[in-house]
C-alpha cells in the first residue's frame, strides 16, 4: 500500500468561508470580514482600495457565509460519514479576541471551539487548526495598519498561547499562518495591509512577512512548551512555475518565482533568511527593520513539517507580452497549452502536484502535508436534487494518484491529506458560492439566497471510498449514482 495505516484522509475548511456568526457571542470584525462581492473585491484584497468596515451597496458574503456556526454538529457528521481522520480547520481571532487588544480572551468564542473540538472527538477525527487563516481582527489594521507594525507579534503570540493552552490535548496539529506568501500578492488578505500613497510597497510587505515569521517562530517555540506531543507547520500557497520556453532566461525566471514563495518557507523551516532573500533587499534598498534578538529566535524553532494547498501550476516567461495569460488565481501564470483549464481558468496539472512534492521534500527534508486541493466548478442538480459531479472527482482521483507516486517512487514523506471545501463554502478569490468545491452540497447562492440545505453529491460516497480503502480504490464507475453507497 502506497499509503502508511495512520495516514491522515479528510478535507479543510476556513472560518471566515464557513462559520458565519460575524458579529455573535462577543465576535469582532476582522479583515476578511470586509472583503465585498463584487468588482471591488480584487482591489480590497490587494490594500488599494481601503474599505474596514461594512459599507452600504455592498454584499459581504462572509457575514452568514455558510452559516458553520449553527450547523457545525451536521456538518462535523457528514464528515464522519463520509470517514474523515483529519479536519482542517481555522480559528477566528476576532472570535476569541475581539479587538485583538483584550486582556483576557472571549469565553463564549472560546466555548465555540471547545464544542467543535468535542464532537471531532466523538468520531475520532483530529483537528488541524490554523491559528490565523487571512484573518487579522478589523480594529488591528485600523489602530496598527495589521502587519506592517510589529505590535501584532505579541499581540498573535498572545492570542496563540491562548489557544495552545486552552486545547491542549485536544489539538495536536497545528499551522501558524495561513499560506503566508499569499502576503506578496494580496497584502489585505494576508497581512491586513492597506497601501498609503507614500508607502514603498515592497518594502512594507516584506517588513510584514518579517514580523509574521518571527511571530511564527515563538508560536512555534510556545507550542513545544506547552505541550512536548503538538506538531507545528508552516504553509506554503503552492504550485511549482515551469519555464513557457527552454530559453534559458525562461528557466532563470521560473527559479526566480518559486523562490517568491519558497522565501517564506525557507525561514520557517530551515530557521534563516536566505541569501537571495537578502540580496533582494540589498539589490532593491528595501530597509527591513529587524530586531537583534530575531534571528536567533528564527533559528531556535524551525516547524515541524511543511504543509501546502495545490490547485495548478503556473508557467511564467521572461518575455511575458508574447503569450496569453491565464486567468483566475491570484498568483499570475502564462496559459499552458498542453494543460486543461477549470471553468475559472485554472490550470489542471496533476503531475505538477508531484513535481512539488519532490521539490518541497528535496528541499526541506521534513514530513509533508497536502491541506488544500481541489477544483472550482459549477454543479447543477438534477430533477431530483442530486449532483453527479463526476469532473470533480476526475480530478481529485488523478491528483490521488500523483501522491501515490511521489510516495510509493519517489520516496516522499505525506502524512496526509485534506482537499479543500469538504462542503460548498464561499470563495476566497472571487467571494462566490457557485464556485463549489465540496462533497457536500450547501444550498446557498452568490448573493446569499437559499435554504442553506445540505445535501450528498457523488463525490461524497466517492471520497468514502477513497478512504475507506485508504485509497487503493479511486475509480467511480461502480458507485450507484443515487443511492448511498455501502463500502
Amino acid at each position: 500500500m502506497a499509503f502508511s495505516k495512520d495516514f491522515l484522509w479528510g478535507g479543510a475548511t476556513a472560518a471566515n468561508q464557513v462559520e458565519g456568526g460575524v458579529l455573535e457571542a462577543g465576535r469582532g470584525l476582522s479583515n476578511i470580514d470586509v472583503l465585498p462581492f463584487g468588482p471591488d473585491r480584487l482591489a480590497v484584497q490587494k490594500g488599494e482600495l481601503k474599505m474596514l468596515d461594512w459599507q452600504e451597496g455592498y454584499y459581504y458574503p462572509a457575514k452568514e457565509a455558510i452559516d458553520m456556526y449553527h450547523h457545525y454538529k451536521e456538518d462535523i457528521k457528514l464528515f464522519a460519514e463520509m470517514g474523515f481522520k483529519v479536519f482542517r480547520m481555522s480559528l477566528s481571532w476576532s472570535r476569541i479576541f475581539p479587538t485583538g487588544e483584550e486582556e483576557t480572551a472571549n469565553e463564549a468564542g472560546l466555548k465555540f471551539y471547545d464544542d467543535i473540538f468535542d464532537e471531532l472527538k466523538k468520531y475520532q477525527i483530529e483537528p488541524l487548526v490554523t491559528i490565523a487563516h487571512f484573518d487579522v481582527p478589523i480594529h488591528l489594521v485600523k489602530k496598527y495598519g495589521g502587519w506592517r507594525n510589529r505590535k501584532l507579534v505579541d499581540l498573535y503570540l498572545r492570542y496563540a498561547q491562548t489557544v495552545l493552552t486552552r486545547y491542549q490535548g485536544k489539538v495536536r496539529y497545528w499551522i501558524t499562518i495561513n499560506e503566508i506568501n499569499v502576503l506578496v500578492h494580496q497584502p489585505f488578505v494576508g497581512g491586513g495591509i492597506v497601501f498609503e500613497e507614500t508607502d514603498n510597497r515592497q518594502e512594507v510587505i516584506y517588513q510584514a512577512a518579517h514580523h509574521q515569521l518571527v511571530a511564527s517562530a515563538l508560536v512555534t517555540k510556545a507550542a513545544h512548551e506547552i505541550d512536548k506531543n503538538n506538531r507545528v507547520g508552516c504553509m506554503l500557497a503552492g504550485g511549482s512555475h515551469y519555464p513557457y520556453t527552454c530559453r534559458p532566461e525562461d528557466y532563470q525566471e521560473a527559479i526566480k518565482r518559486d523562490r517568491e514563495g519558497y522565501f517564506f518557507i525557507d525561514v520557517q523551516a530551515r530557521g534563516k533568511y536566505p541569501n537571495y532573500a537578502l540580496k533582494k533587499f540589498e539589490r532593491e534598498k528595501l530597509t527591513i527593520v529587524m530586531a537583534p534578538q530575531d534571528e536567533a529566535i528564527l533559528a531556535a524553532s524551525p516547524v515541524d513539517f511543511v504543509t501546502f494547498s495545490y490547485y495548478c501550476s503556473r508557467t511564467v516567461s521572461a518575455h511575458p507580452e508574447d503569450s496569453e495569460q491565464a486567468t483566475g488565481n491570484i498568483i499570475p501564470s502564462i496559459k499552458n497549452d498542453y494543460l486543461k483549464s477549470s471553468e475559472w481558468g485554472w490550470q489542471i496539472d496533476p503531475l505538477g502536484l508531484r513535481n512539488s512534492l519532490n521539490q518541497l521534500y528535496d528541499r526541506y527534508q521534513k514530513p509533508l502535508f497536502i491541506v488544500e486541493n481541489g477544483v472550482g466548478a459549477i454543479d447543477q442538480p438534477d430533477e431530483t436534487g442530486f449532483i453527479d459531479d463526476e469532473y470533480r472527482i476526475e480530478y481529485l482521483r488523478e491528483h490521488i494518484k500523483a501522491m501515490k507516486a511521489a510516495i510509493e517512487i519517489d520516496g516522499v514523506e505525506l502524512l496526509g491529506y485534506t482537499s479543500w471545501g469538504c462542503i460548498d463554502l464561499i470563495a476566497a478569490s472571487t467571494g462566490q458560492m457557485s464556485k463549489r468545491y465540496g462533497y457536500i452540497y450547501v444550498d446557498r447562492d452568490d448573493l446569499g439566497n437559499g435554504s442553506l440545505k445540505r445535501s450528498k453529491k457523488k463525490s461524497f460516497y466517492w471520497y468514502q471510498r477513497v478512504i475507506h480503502s485508504n485509497g487503493e480504490k479511486l475509480d467511480s464507475k461502480s458507485l450507484s449514482i443515487k443511492e448511498t453507497v455501502r463500502v
